[in-house]
């Protein structure tokens, strides 16, 4: 008899920034890391002969939990990737929920109508992880195996075992993070011994309970027509930093986005929640790329989608520009005094590295790695 957990990966950045990533790349947290850190807890005492993870870096550093502390070499599986997105790959949620409503509800639905072009249907990647299973299972008889994989080709296998398509599976549940379910096998018949278990994350502190943020997409900023909206922006940003508009050259910050925007039609993007603009993100692709820098020129929320959890996913817009650029890290500048900001690039992995003049003051160089 075979035993075999499945387990899907720590938090990862497709969860926080709110992105559909299926193949895309993307990255653990830090929360992610503590869950990976509660996970090796869980599995100290349990033997292990051997662990596969799928070719994403997500699951690689989640087996890390496991494959490191007893010595073990991780072997990668391509049939236990996450199902592919195709032409919805790293697209934000807000954008699927605008622009394509029906294959949103399709996707979360498991729905047989879920077939976009370049990507799985959920009986393919059923399919998949089902022969990868049963085969590694053959691969390793009598031992205990780890598979790190994904949430949708879990519930897509969970409901094949069932001899159901996952669209008629709605009883079985998305796996959390880092979730253990464990199975028997011997030959063709298996047993469920448990699934989706997440009891090991009960000793992390919880976090508090928020409704879903409003989930935004992003589109090129027509400055010649919303020039007038870039300069409000600018200015309240910097009443709210030096209490007046003394210094504030509007007309500069506005020729600065237009020359950026010349350079590339996506520096200057405006956030979307809906058909409603609510924020800016201006990115000067050009600077210091040289040493892989992917700097933030202007981030900025209109006061009323503060402290909704949006401002994460305007992160997220510029690590996944950025990052198939091969930018090694992210910069922007930040007044000393601008606390509530301090606080909310701190606390999303920006460390001050400098300073940079300011037009009153210098500023904070701050960085994150990508």
């Amino acid at each position: 008899m075979t035993r075999i957990y499945i387990i899907r990966h720590a938090e990862a950045e497709g969860n926080l920034f709110h992105r559909a990533h299926g193949w895309f790349d993307g990255h653990i947290t830090a929360t992610g890391m503590e869950q990976i850190a509660a996970l090796e807890k869980r599995f100290a005492d349990i033997h292990v002969d051997t662990a596969y993870a799928s070719e994403l870096t997500r699951t690689q550093t989640t087996a890390q939990a496991v494959v490191a502390p007893k010595g073990l070499k991780l072997r990668i599986e391509p049939g236990l990737n996450e199902i592919r997105m195709g032409v919805y790959e790293d697209v934000t949620l807000g954008d699927l929920i605008y622009h394509h409503p029906e294959e949103r509800v399709n996707f979360g639905t498991y729905s047989r109508k879920w077939a976009p072009e370049g990507g799985d249907t959920f009986a393919q990647a059923a399919e998949r992880f089902t022969a990868a299973f049963f085969r590694l299972a053959q691969r390793h008889p009598d031992e205990t195996i780890c598979l790190f994989t994904h949430s949708a080709v879990i519930r897509c296998f969970q409901a094949a075992l069932r001899g159901k398509h996952p669209e008629d599976a709605p009883d079985i549940h998305t796996c959390g993070n880092t979730g253990v379910s464990c199975y028997e096998v011997k030959g063709d018949k298996f047993r469920i011994v448990y699934e989706n278990d997440t009891t090991h994350l009960d000793s992390l502190p919880k976090p508090p309970r928020r409704n879903m943020p409003p989930l935004v997409w992003f589109q090129p900023m027509d400055l010649n027509r919303e020039g007038q909206r870039y300069y409000k922006a600018r200015e309240d940003a910097w009443r709210e930093v030096y209490d007046s508009l003394h210094g504030f050259d509007g007309p500069g910050y506005l020729a600065e986005a237009r020359r950026e925007q010349e350079e590339n039609p996506w520096a200057v993007q405006q956030v979307m929640w809906e058909e409603k603009p609510v924020g800016i993100l201006q990115l000067a692709i050009h600077r210091e790329a040289r040493e892989g820098v992917g700097y933030i020129s202007f981030l900025y929320l209109d006061p009323a989608y503060r402290r909704q959890g949006i401002g994460i996913q305007l992160i997220g817009q510029a690590v996944c520009t950025y990052r198939p650029m091969g930018r090694r890290c992210l910069q922007l500048s930040c007044a000393p005094n601008n606390a509530a900001a301090q606080h909310f690039y701190r606390r999303w992995g920006f460390q001050k590295v400098g300073q940079t003049a300011g037009s009153k003051a210098p500023l904070d160089l701050l960085e994150k790695p990508l």
